[in-house]
């Protein structure tokens, strides 16, 4: 690590220089303001030990200007000097110091004190990076919201792979083949892209993850990165809300561009994490809790809501059902209990 000590005192500094390298530390020196200034943007020390007392910019200014310039504002400070009164220290501490130390100093005191600034300094730096890495690996798959959730607590979300509970969502619009077909390539993607922006609006205000998108599809998990108990009541009410909002939503199209959505929901284990190589990864879900609510929802239709018997029994009994009796989904050997979600607000009485 690389201490920066600071004192316009050729002895001074020599001192301070031999006791930080007895710590087994590097030492880089400045015998003034503007020489700190540059040595702390072009060096990034851990650590500056400034002197307060010196000629033309005053340690006190030094320090101001470090910590408001965004390049050095994260170097820790720790102010040195003969100066003892308690206006002092509180000046350096308005300035932005995070330590203060007057002359004459017990050189073990100093030591610990560098000790402590450097510990911190770590932790500080350590703490920059998990946050700098859940902002690179759900901004793009949560609401904002959730992120400023995991930011204030990083401890909520491992970034390694992880076996865990999850309930999974395929939204897909059916019949976009046939329309594909028909229209021009910048209409269609405009069109896709109106009804992706619909769908992830609602996963997002229950909660879900944005896992991938998959042609006229999205994937969405539940349950991660943070805990969600009741995750298979989200997923459902996530496909609810999108079905209610259909109809309002397709006042803006010509009817043949009015696609109805099937959605497939299943509630079990799978392996959540980074997947992919180091310089193109994503945060998803893997294992055959995926693929059965991958089959699900090909088997949906007419924009049916397919969940399976453990999203069903996760539900508790509190949404209205239509058992579909056991199904053969492509792919697996045994037959799926399966279940129809029936919105309340649809059923006439």
């Amino acid at each position: 690590m690389l201490v920066l000590v600071v004192d316009d005192s050729a002895d001074s500094r020599q001192l301070l220089a031999d006791i930080i390298t007895g710590m087994g530390l590097n030492v880089v020196r400045a015998s003034n303001g503007a020489e700190t200034l540059e040595h702390a943007r072009n060096k990034h020390p851990d650590l500056i030990i400034l002197d307060v007392s010196m000629p033309g910019m005053s340690g006190f200014e030094v320090c101001a200007r470090l910590k408001s310039d965004p390049e050095t504002s994260q170097i820790p400070v720790l102010m040195l000097t003969a100066l003892n009164d308690v206006e002092n220290r509180v000046q350096g501490l308005k300035a932005g110091a995070d330590d203060y130390l007057t002359k004459p100093y017990n050189p073990r005191e100093l030591m610990e004190r560098v000790r402590a600034r450097l510990r911190a300094k770590q932790e500080n730096d350590d703490l920059r990076k998990v946050q700098e890495t859940i902002r690179e690996t759900f901004a793009r798959y949560v609401s904002p919201s959730v992120v400023e959730r995991l930011l204030d607590d990083p401890s909520q979300v491992k970034l390694g792979g992880t076996l865990q509970a999850v309930t999974v969502l395929f939204a897909d619009l059916e019949g976009f083949t046939t329309i594909s077909e028909q229209t021009d390539p910048e209409r269609l993607l405009a069109l896709l892209n109106q009804y992706l922006t619909m769908i992830v609006d609602s996963i997002l205000r229950y909660g879900g993850t944005i896992d991938k998108f998959l042609g006229d599809g999205v994937m969405a998990l539940y349950n991660t990165p943070l805990l969600q108990p009741d995750h298979a009541r989200r997923a459902v009410q996530t496909a609810l809300a999108i079905q209610r909002g259909l109809a309002g939503f397709h006042t803006v199209f010509e009817p043949a561009h009015r696609m109805r959505i099937n959605f497939g929901i299943h509630s079990g284990s799978a392996v959540v994490g980074n997947v992919g190589a180091p310089q193109l990864m994503d945060f998803t879900a893997v294992g055959d809790t995926v693929n059965l609510a991958a089959r699900l929802q090909k088997m949906a239709q007419g924009g049916q809501i397919l969940i399976s018997n453990a999203t069903y029994e996760a539900l508790g009994g509190e949404q209205p059902i239509r058992p579909m009796g056991s199904l053969k989904l492509k792919g697996r050997v045994e037959e799926v209990m399966t279940f129809e979600v029936i919105d309340p607000a649809a059923v006439v009485p």
